[in-house]
């Protein structure tokens, strides 16, 4: 479980494919704090730490993972949002966050608008029913409000914090990003279907 309030960047080492599944390894700020077996969110993305030499950290990444997220499009010197698991009696800044990605949608525009920035992500339709004018989703996990549901996408107002301390500050149109919608609205969702 997380926030989705991003801890810190960043940067892979290598993304080694295993056959159909691959190991990715990160350079990370917190690594000595980290144990094997421990969960951090990569974009996102729940994963578990498999080997640890100095500040570099490897996870094993499946191939179910590779096919519904965009980590598969890393390379080496690409920076990403880090964020380790929620402990019990931390404070819940964000929205709760699983770490379990529902698809990916393309960055379509990011624009300054003055010292804030506006980006719009395109929303595959299963993600885009889960959404909600002003509702929450993870958008390569970081917890953003969605300020305007257009009928294929989501627009978000970006703070200059959020901005600086996450890889938006690095975000190109047309960059794939990990999508997860809320887990209340999913819940709900599949309540509704039985």
């Amino acid at each position: 479980m997380f926030t989705g309030l991003v801890e810190a960047l960043g940067t892979v080492v290598s993304l080694e494919e295993k056959g159909e599944q691959a190991q990715l390894c990160i350079a990370i700020p917190f690594s000595a704090e980290l144990s094997l077996g421990d969960s951090v969110a990569v974009n996102g993305c729940c994963l578990t730490v498999a080997d640890i030499v100095a500040t570099d950290i490897a996870f094993d990444v499946l191939a179910q993972t590779l096919r519904v997220t965009s980590l598969g499009n890393l390379s080496a010197g690409s920076v990403v949002n880090l964020e380790r698991a929620l402990r019990v009696g931390d404070r819940l800044g964000g929205h709760f966050v699983q770490g379990h990605v529902d698809g990916t949608g393309v960055i379509l525009s990011l624009e300054e608008k003055g010292q804030d920035h506006v980006v719009e992500v395109s929303l595959p339709a299963e993600i885009h029913r889960l959404c909600v004018d002003k509702g929450s989703i993870a958008i390569d996990g970081i917890s953003l409000t969605i300020a305007d549901l257009k009928s294929t996408s989501a627009v978000f107002w970006i703070t200059p914090h959020t901005f600086s301390h996450t890889h938006l500050r690095d975000a190109k149109v047309g960059d794939a990003v990990n999508l997860e919608a809320d887990m209340l609205a999913k819940h709900v969702a599949a309540l509704m279907v039985k």
